[in-house]
């Protein structure tokens, strides 16, 4: 079962800011501010690490640079797990054809106008879709600029999809392409494989414990959903 894709972006925004990818053609795609992804993947990432450090009161550092990534990752995989468990299509979100805006407040706005499936099985343009075209350029741009692990930007990759699909869960229970299946495929191949403990129960939702740190501890009095902290003995490091 596949879906037109504009119909269904429109319809998927519904489910929340994270799922909103606005299909609208446009002459000019950057109106009103917008630029390419692809620039996030290269010098244009320090603006955008810099932005988040000022929401967050840490500066334009490693936790900012984490925070931004994760963020970027869980606004691609909510678009297109949900395109996925919504309309069994997944849209092709290659760096060229998406672009980005920065707001105020709230995740950063995308735009994908013209919007065309990706080929193949559910799984594998899943992957591509985000891992490939995506996350790779993303974190090799954040590994570069502000040192971060490995470790530390595939288990953000992994919380964000997992944060994803418990949406999905929550607001679409009756979705007609059951997602829980794709991110179990997702999360036991590179590069999230490894990335952490991830379970489901039916009608009680999913849980996740990463194996490595997203670093958000270091803002006073926060840590993340899946924090690996939870599981640490006092007085261990992250």
């Amino acid at each position: 079962m596949t879906t037109s894709l504009a119909p269904l972006l429109t319809r998927l925004a519904a489910v929340g800011p994270y799922f909103a990818a606005d299909p609208t053609p446009r002459a000019d795609p950057s109106e009103g501010g917008f630029r390419p992804v692809a620039e996030l993947y290269g010098d244009g990432i320090a603006g955008h690490v810099e932005e988040i450090g000022r929401r967050m009161g840490t500066g334009a550092g490693r936790v900012a640079a984490s925070t931004a990534q994760l963020g970027l990752a869980s606004r691609l995989w909510s678009v297109a797990l949900g395109c996925a468990a919504l309309g069994g299509v997944v849209p092709d979100l290659g760096p060229g054809r998406l672009w980005w805006r920065g707001p105020s407040a709230g995740p950063v706005e995308l735009r994908l106008p013209a919007p065309r499936p990706l080929p193949g099985p559910l799984p594998e343009a899943l992957h591509r879709a985000v891992a490939v075209d995506h996350l790779a350029p993303l974190d090799e741009a954040v590994r570069g600029r502000y040192g971060l692990s490995p470790q530390i930007l595939r288990g953000n990759a992994a919380s964000a999809l997992v944060g994803a699909v418990r949406v999905l869960l929550d607001r679409v229970p009756d979705a007609p392409c059951p997602p829980v299946p794709l991110v179990e495929h997702l999360l036991a191949r590179a590069p999230l494989e490894g990335t952490g403990t991830f379970l489901h129960e039916e009608g009680l939702g999913v849980a996740f414990t990463r194996r490595s740190c997203c670093l958000y501890y270091r803002v006073p009095a926060a840590t993340c959903g899946d924090c690996v902290l939870r599981t640490r003995p006092p007085g261990r490091s992250a």
